[in-house]
């Protein structure tokens, strides 16, 4: 049954949430992926330097390109915003006039971060139950009790491990809608009922059989190690994750991160910059924790604002053996490296470890065969790490970097550090947000719904102000027995309401937690196919989490959103906030209030009667799925 089916059956019956009316989506063509701009398919390759030869940048300010880039973007997000609050209204206040009187300074006006969690398909398709809300391309979304726009209003989607899958299926084909990916003209998107350790399903067909599709893996991820670089699981995830995300049937093996800075509609300020988010591990160590080093990867470049190495390396020149921030004159330039699916592989490491538990799945034992032959070869066959050889840190700031004296950087999943939300790329003093909406989709409970984990460890970590911290500032928030005790992850909270109590840096958080509307939302961060009913169930249910319900849990809710996004720019202009407003945050902003008594088992229902038993259908084999998980030893996320 498709989701306009399983929405008319909603609408007709008693007591059901109204569900959205917008799911036939203006439609997006879906044409050529971001750019084929890798020299040789998914092995990198030695290419002429240009004349100015790429070279390691300080953190200690943004990139050029991100700042010729965000007064174009700026002026994009201007008119966005108009016509948001055209639809949008606070009050009766005229945000419109507003916005036009601070049109010229531009530090003035509001600046909108989203950023998406990691779990999994839950976590991609919860995420993306978000965005298709704030999509203004969606039909329908700029009507009453909608948010449609607030996407075009934003300058940075940040994304890790199932949010980066998110980010990867939206900017590497084209900045395509969620309904696109749900039904392309020749529906070869998101086909999530084939098993992406089965092959990719294109069309209604499988345009492999099993066996040819690992062979297809294995000969890609082999063009790489005879290139000369180290190999591990991340590269077959990653080629894996690119033929079941991209569109057309190479699985974008020619198509790298960096090409979306070439993209027309990118540069021309179209479209958010997307950030993926992964983390550091030194060799040897199993546990990543609070003090790990945080890497972003964006169209230009990847590294860190972290005080241990505090750089960034060209994206687009990653492989190239930098070393003390320069490239030798004997060394040559390389491209390639920075393929799309590895990027997202690399965010979502946490995946390596059920693609070595292939002998638990229903795949013929003719690829097992051929797997385990294909990882006795690599280098690091039984690691859950993407090895980055070269490392572009080798030698740079050597004094506090524990990384320097490493000739290759191990990254893994972005959520291992706990911080499952992707906040500190947003949270950053140079990028001057203001307003971030958080979609967190972990399984921090044991029923696979979230607690507030991720925001208590961003919260701790930037305690740590003149350490790991490095001046980065986050609203307080309580513990996770207050979340569950106070009900703060069954609903939107805002966090940082109360300027005076944080720093003038510390953006507003607005925390968005998966919750089941009219769905059980809280699949297995290991369930790996979803028929299109189960697919589907899970956006409409992320689209009613990010509207409360298309405004029927509280009329006012889209007013609210309205007065988030505007707070910090009526502070520095001095400028009231309309009475709705105190209202909003009175209904809304966390009050300070702790409870860390031990809650009950927190098992919510769906919200929606009508749906639950399909939900329990999905959820029965998520569970079982998550035993599974357990027993090999698998970490949720």
């Amino acid at each position: 049954m498709k989701t306009t089916a399983l929405i008319a059956t909603a609408l007709a019956l008693p007591g059901a949430i109204a569900a959205p009316s917008n799911l036939d989506e203006v439609a997006v063509e879906v044409i050529a992926r971001a750019l084929p701009n890798a020299p040789d398919g998914y092995a990198p390759q030695n290419v002429s330097c240009p004349s100015t030869r790429p070279s390691i940048r300080s953190a200690s300010t943004l990139s050029d390109n991100e700042e010729k880039w965000l007064p174009v973007r700026r002026n994009k997000t201007l008119d966005a915003m108009k016509d948001f609050f055209g639809h949008v209204s606070v009050g009766g206040y005229d945000v419109a006039g507003y916005l036009d009187k601070h049109a010229s300074n531009a530090s003035s006006l509001p600046n909108v971060a989203v950023a998406v969690s990691g779990g999994g398909y839950r976590a991609m398709l919860n995420g993306a139950g978000a965005i298709k809300a704030f999509d203004s391309r969606i039909s329908n979304s700029t009507t009453k009790g909608h948010l449609g726009g607030l996407l075009q209003s934003a300058t940075y989607v940040a994304g890790l491990s199932g949010g980066s899958w998110l980010l990867g299926s939206i900017w590497v084909n084209n900045f395509t809608t969620i309904s696109d990916l749900q039904t392309t003209s020749d529906g070869d998107l998101w086909q999530l009922s084939s098993s992406i350790f089965s092959g990719p399903d294109k069309g209604g067909l499988h345009i492999f059989d099993t066996v040819d599709y690992y062979k297809n893996l294995v000969d890609e991820v082999d063009d790489k190690k005879d290139a000369g670089y180290e190999t591990a699981v991340t590269d077959l995830w990653g080629r894996a994750l690119g033929y079941q995300f991209f569109n057309g049937t190479d699985g974008g093996v020619d198509y790298t991160w960096s090409s979306i800075a070439d993209m027309s509609d990118f540069k021309q300020g179209n479209q958010p910059l997307p950030l993926v988010v992964a983390d550091g591990r030194n060799p040897g160590e199993k546990v990543v924790g609070g003090n790990a080093t945080i890497y972003e990867f964006n169209p230009w470049e990847f590294g860190t604002w972290d005080p241990t190495i505090y750089g960034f390396a060209p994206l687009e020149y990653l492989g190239s053996p930098f070393e003390d921030g320069k490239l030798p004159s004997n060394g040559s330039c390389v491209r390639g490296f920075d393929n799309a699916g590895f990027i997202i592989g690399t965010s979502s490491t946490l995946f390596n470890q059920f693609l070595l538990q292939l002998n638990t799945t229903s795949i013929p034992s003719a690829v097992q065969d051929l797997v385990r032959k294909f990882l006795t070869k690599l280098s690091r066959a039984d690691d859950d790490i993407a090895p980055y050889d070269p490392n572009p840190f080798y030698r740079y700031n050597e004094d506090t970097s524990p990384y320097a004296a490493q000739t290759t950087l191990e990254l893994v999943d972005g959520g291992e550090d706990g911080q499952n939300i992707p906040l500190q790329p947003v949270i950053q003093p140079n990028r001057h947000i203001d307003v971030v909406f958080a979609i967190d989709s972990s399984a921090d409970t044991d029923m696979n719904w979230p607690n507030g984990t991720s925001l208590v460890a961003t919260y701790e970590r930037s305690l740590n102000a003149t350490g790991i911290g490095n001046h980065t500032a986050f609203p307080a928030v309580p513990d996770t027995n207050t979340f569950v005790n106070e009900g703060l992850n069954t609903r939107p909270t805002f966090f940082g309401c109360n300027s005076s109590n944080t720093t003038s840096m510390t953006p507003l958080i607005v925390y968005i937690p998966n919750y089941p509307y009219s769905y059980l939302s809280n699949t297995s961060t290991f369930m790996m196919e979803y028929t299109d009913e189960q697919r589907d169930s899970l956006i409409t249910n992320g689209y009613e989490v990010a509207t409360m319900g298309n405004g029927t849990r509280d009329g006012n809710w889209t007013a609210c959103v309205g007065c988030a996004m505007l707070q910090r720019s009526f502070e520095r202009t001095g400028t009231k906030l309309p009475d709705i407003c105190d209202t909003c945050f009175s209904k809304y902003c966390w009050d300070g209030k702790i409870n860390s008594t031990t809650p009950a088992k927190y098992e919510p229902k769906a919200l929606d009667p009508v749906k639950e038993d399909a939900a329990v259908n999905a959820i029965v084999p998520a569970m079982l799925a998550t035993m599974v998980a357990t027993v090999v030893g698998f970490s949720l996320v």
